[in-house]
């Protein structure tokens, strides 16, 4: 048995599967964000411990037969948040999280600072960890002179669970103060924070064991002392869920925000066009990441607007589409992260008629979307990744014709797995699982079977080829 303990911003996740993988159980708790200022979001790292105590109570109460048998448990979570422990532990402030976006002065000093472009992989963003602690260092000089270890939030948890320091290297490379392409710690990346690699946990690869289960806690749940892995940041473990850990092969996520993951056998960083370059969840692998900040969320502003869900307004549109909008939506509703890197820009509707209704806006809504993955498949290209197939999930991969534009514009062959759940906790047991002796990469983490597969339609594709370029042009806008 084995378990996967998904730390997320929102809530605790705990998956419980068996040596098939099959689900035995789940549970969640609950999370709450604090704001306590504008652009701030913060989160009390007690708080994951408390949820995470709620949810393996609650799988040990109900399935006390398979706890029994447990052998391994893999962490994910939430990635970048900045977790300051002192001497004895304990949390010296609340966990600056992912989505805090105060240290904006920071990150243009950090670039000045050090190569983290290019030891780092990636542009200095404010959702990273090393700005926050130089803004910490700035605003909370105190704080900052007892700060003994800097953990992410699975880490903290790991440091609960274990009572050992150590992360891994798909997450420790979201902090900027990864040398991403040798897999460990950048003395220079780290002073230029006055920081040390004393003040870091150790690394391990997501695969391996990071140690295990304190006794005290195994006998609370009633079950070995089992192997914790390395785990990994919610994407890669959600790959790794998947199955994507060889070059070629990704993901398209079409949530609240969209991602566009690809495995990759070498650090192939493009910071011109802000794409992410980490470290994969297993040995010998990195991946890339092309970002957009508004995805779903596009469609479901425009449903705050007319007072209909998302399904109400993809149910205005026809089942077959034969090209896009004549209107053209720009969807920078909360800024954009590829290719622009542009956290201020702001989303647009164009080339409206009087003759359009509700349906053309929902068209221009889905296809302003495609067109921001568009992008995201050509900053991957510049960056030497082509993928020809990519498992489509999130919420609004429930939409067909969203799908079918989807294809039509990045040219991917989107791969629809048969119903199941293939999420970070689900990737974190695997990891658990490989910890524990179960097997390779090649044995675990294996892809899901497919349940349909939407290939680009060269119709379509041709009648979006100009409405694309039409797109690419208007940002940023002219005058």
């Amino acid at each position: 048995m084995y378990i996967g303990l998904d730390i997320g911003t929102s809530g605790v996740k705990a998956l419980l599967v068996g040596e098939d993988f099959a689900p035995v159980g789940q549970a969640h708790a609950a999370l709450t964000v604090s704001r306590p200022h504008h652009g701030w979001s913060e989160q009390d790292p007690e708080s994951w411990i408390t949820a995470c105590e709620a949810a393996m109570d609650e799988l040990a109460k109900a399935h006390p037969d398979a706890m029994a048998r447990l052998s391994g448990i893999g962490l994910s979570g939430q990635m970048h948040g900045a977790t300051l422990l002192d001497a004895d532990d304990r949390p010296l402030r609340p966990a600056i999280l992912w989505n805090d976006g105060r240290s904006g002065t920071e990150c243009a000093e950090l670039e000045e600072m050090a190569d983290f472009r290019g030891i780092g992989g990636n542009i200095v963003m404010a959702g990273f960890t090393a700005p926050k602690l130089r803004w910490v260092e700035k605003h909370e000089p105190e704080i900052f002179a007892k700060v003994a270890k800097v953990l992410l939030p699975k880490d903290f948890v790991r440091l609960w669970l274990t009572g050992d320091y150590a992360s891994d290297m798909s997450d420790a490379a979201g902090t900027l103060w990864l040398d991403v392409k040798a897999r460990k710690w950048s003395p220079e990346l780290l002073a230029a924070t006055n920081l040390t690699e004393a003040q870091m946990p150790r690394l391990v690869e997501g695969s391996e064991s990071s140690g295990t289960l304190r006794p005290a806690l195994a006998e609370r749940w009633g079950t070995p002392e089992a192997a914790v892995a390395g785990g990994g940041g919610d994407n890669a473990a959600t790959a790794c869920g998947m199955g994507i850990t060889a070059p070629g092969t990704g993901f398209l996520s079409l949530g609240t925000s969209g991602v566009l993951f690809a495995a990759t056998d070498r650090f192939a960083p493009n910071t011109e066009e802000a794409v992410h370059a980490f470290c994969h969840a297993v040995p010998g692998v990195w991946h890339q990441m092309g970002v957009i900040l508004s995805a779903v969320d596009s469609l479901t502003w425009l449903g705050e607007i007319t007072g209909r869900s998302g399904p109400e307004l993809t149910g205005l549109l026809p089942s077959k589409l034969g090209g896009p909008s004549g209107a053209l939506f720009l969807p920078y509703l909360s800024g954009e992260r590829t290719p622009h890197n542009a956290p201020d820009a702001s989303g647009s509707l164009l080339n409206l008629r009087r003759d359009q209704g509700l349906p053309d806006l929902v068209h221009a809504v889905l296809d302003g979307v495609a067109f921001a993955f568009g992008d995201c498949v050509r900053a991957l290209e510049a960056a030497g990744t082509n993928i020809d197939a990519a498992y489509a999930v999130g919420g609004g991969a429930q939409s067909r014709q969203w799908l079918e534009i989807m294809a039509a514009v990045t040219g991917l062959r989107l791969l629809i797995p048969a119903a199941g759940d293939f999420g970070a906790a689900f990737g974190a047991a695997r990891l658990g699982a490989m910890a524990a002796g179960a097997g390779d990469a090649e044995t675990v983490l294996t892809p899901p079977p497919v349940q349909k597969e939407i290939a680009p339609d060269p119709e379509l594709r041709d009648a979006y080829r100009s409405a694309y370029e039409r797109f690419r042009a208007a940002y940023p806008p002219k005058g």
